[in-house]
């Protein structure tokens, strides 16, 4: 599923004791490599330890350094795992801060530290020298001959390409590891010795997460520790992984023992993204850098103990306060866009049509703030409620009072004698409860909705969600169709969370009351008849599935551009304990083919607003021929 578990580690260290650092760095391989992690990051120069101040002029210890470095080599001949370690190298008699690349007993490379700091604290450039204009050649050193020597370094294997830049690095204008990602690297470690000021951590962690965002990438930082010399200065040992802009692991700083963090990347998620942003891809060709490719292979990439966390609703966020800024910030998105169209038009009068449902709801209170945000009457909102067959009192009463509550323009239209009528005239027989049955009702509804906005001289809101758009779970011209939408781009899980934002945040107590019962009720186009006591028959997920479910698989499948194979895992990963395979199986078939079967109705959409990073709108993000084959 090309997902790679990777680590960050910070060893004791005592200063200038490389046989002592070694121990510790050895102890954290073995430890990471138990742990099937495939790449590790140390901190900068975490052989020698970083606060060696004048002792790198000594010959004893740089001798010492390359000596712990074989060690290393020895130690991990067999140890399938990437390992990007931090010492000091003399060539020529120029010294250089250094990342050493090695895997399997060999050095793959070697990446000079870019840019030496040389202010406030640092006074880097009295031992060391920049790399940044090294092209790459090969040095011999005395246990191993013709190693790649250069910042232009990617190392290539049969899962991903990283690249490693050294602690200053990420800190200047341009970082090396810009390059290195528009090169091809979709994991960048960086191996830092960052000390501890007062807010200096957020910063770096913004630096950090910045930086994976830009290039698109995982970035990997291990920070130096508690044991490097505290003269002047004290390191925390900060340690961090994060991928294209979110944090997954962090530690807890000022730990005094030898410490690892894991985390598991999702390379396909990163190639995913890549492809898609043409504007990566176009920044790629003008790097005026080209890079030096060093092959390799790990004996197995398989997953073991995944516990990397796969969020159920990826759409939702999980904090509620996130949650709530979130929600807030659709709600100014939808208005706003609405608000527009009316200016536009001219128009003063909105016409929707209300059930007592969770999207028509959403849109009447869209409706509702943007006419505030215009300063109109919202007694020009004309809110119809157009019983049916399937209505019961509760979604009735319900559209009745959130209505009046909101002093709507509130008018009911009863369809069941026009749905009879045109059941006459089609030679259809009542009594069978089949599509044409459900779509006579929402055609005539539809039909009413356009012909009163057309004498209201309003603009007809349309209802309809993202989730229902992607499984095509609406009446082709009839719910389908509008003069403008509000909800197209908001998935039926999050609908939720926008309607109970309204309830806790902006309304009274007699809407708010509404709006709790209305999410308490199962979700319906109420088109079959009602049960004998009166309650709803039609249930939505009992036919199409959980819409948690099918939210999650439009997520992978349209932002990643996921197999069908890859949604299953993730989705078994993410369900586990909610689900069986067999019923996540069911569903994931169903969505498919409802997917694909569906795509002329998403192709003859009304215009309405994104709102998030998935649209199915066929004039913006989404562009599929409505007769392309189903995946199996």
């Amino acid at each position: 599923m090309d997902f790679i578990k990777v680590s960050s580690a910070c060893p004791k260290t005592r200063v200038g004791d490389v046989d002592y650092n070694i121990s510790n760095i050895l102890d954290c391989i073995n430890n990471a490599n138990k742990n099937s992690s495939k790449f590790i990051v140390f901190p900068e120069l975490c052989v020698t330890s970083y606060t060696c101040g004048d002792l790198f002029l000594q010959d004893y210890l740089l001798n010492k350094s390359l000596n712990g470095i074989h060690e290393i080599l020895r130690a991990t001949e067999d140890k399938d795992i990437l390992i990007a370690v931090g010492a000091p190298l003399l060539i020529d008699s120029i010294l250089y801060n250094c990342a050493f690349l090695l895997f399997k007993g060999d050095i793959l490379g070697i990446v000079p530290k870019s840019y030496i700091p040389n202010y406030s604290e640092f006074y880097e450039k009295r031992w060391f020298t920049e790399g940044i204009s090294i092209e790459t050649y090969e040095i011999n050193l005395p246990f191993q001959k013709n190693i790649p020597f250069g910042t232009n370094l990617i190392f290539s294997s049969n899962i991903a390409n990283f690249g490693v830049e050294i602690c200053e690095d990420l800190w200047v204008t341009i970082p090396p590891s810009s390059y290195l990602s528009l090169m091809g690297a979709n994991i960048i470690g960086n191996l830092s010795a960052s000390n501890e000021l007062v807010s200096k951590m957020n910063y770096r962690k913004s630096l950090i997460l910045n930086q994976s965002a830009r290039g698109i990438c995982s970035y990997i930082y291990s920070s130096a520790g508690v044991h490097e010399s505290s003269t002047d200065l004290l390191f925390s040992g900060h340690l961090l992984i994060s991928e294209n802009g979110s944090l997954l692991k962090e530690n807890e700083r000022f730990q005094r023992e030898n410490e690892v963090i894991y985390s598991y990347i999702d390379v396909f998620k990163l190639r995913a993204e890549r492809m898609k942003n043409l504007s990566f891809r176009d920044a790629s060709k003008f790097t005026g850098k080209k890079p030096y490719t060093i092959n390799f292979k790990f004996k197995t990439t398989s997953i073991e103990k995944f516990d990397r966390f796969i969020d159920k609703h990826p759409f939702v966020p999980s904090s509620k306060k996130e949650r709530e800024e979130r929600c807030k910030e659709i709600f100014n998105i939808q208005s706003s866009a609405l608000a527009k169209r009316f200016e536009h038009t001219g128009s003063k009068k909105a016409v929707i049509g209300i059930s007592g449902g969770l999207d028509s709801t959403l849109a009447l209170l869209v409706i509702v703030k943007t006419f505030e945000l215009l300063h109109l009457d919202k007694k020009n909102i004309v809110a119809i409620t157009m019983p049916g067959f399937g209505t019961t009192d509760r979604t009735y009463n319900n559209a009745l009072t959130l209505c009046k509550e909101l002093n709507c323009d509130l008018r009911e239209i009863n369809i069941v004698d026009a749905a009879l009528q045109h059941f006459k005239d089609i030679g259809h027989d009542k009594d069978i409860h089949d599509v044409t049955y459900e779509n006579v009702q929402a055609r005539e509804r539809t039909q009413i909705l356009m012909d009163l906005a057309n004498k209201e001289h309003g603009l007809l809101i349309g209802t309809g969600d993202l989730s229902e758009l992607a499984l095509g779970w609406c009446t082709y011209n009839g719910d389908h169709m509008s003069m403008y939408s509000v909800n197209p781009s908001i998935p039926k899980t999050l609908v939720r969370y926008l309607v109970k934002y309204v309830a806790d945040k902006e309304s009274n107590d007699t809407v708010s009351n509404t709006l709790i019962d209305i999410l308490d009720t199962p979700v319906s186009p109420e088109l079959l008849p009602k049960d004998s006591n009166g309650e709803i028959t039609q249930k939505t997920e009992d036919i199409v599935g959980p819409y948690e479910l099918h939210d999650f698989f439009l997520y992978h499948f349209i932002k990643h551009g996921s197999s069908k194979e890859r949604i299953f895992f993730l989705a078994t990963e993410a369900f586990k304990g909610n689900y069986s395979n067999a019923e996540i199986e069911k569903c994931l078939d169903k969505f498919m083919w409802r997917f694909f079967t569906q795509q002329f109705k998403r192709s003859a959409l009304p215009d309405g607003p994104k709102v998030g990073s998935i649209s199915l709108s066929p004039r913006g993000d989404f562009r599929m021929p409505s007769d392309a084959a189903p995946w199996k």
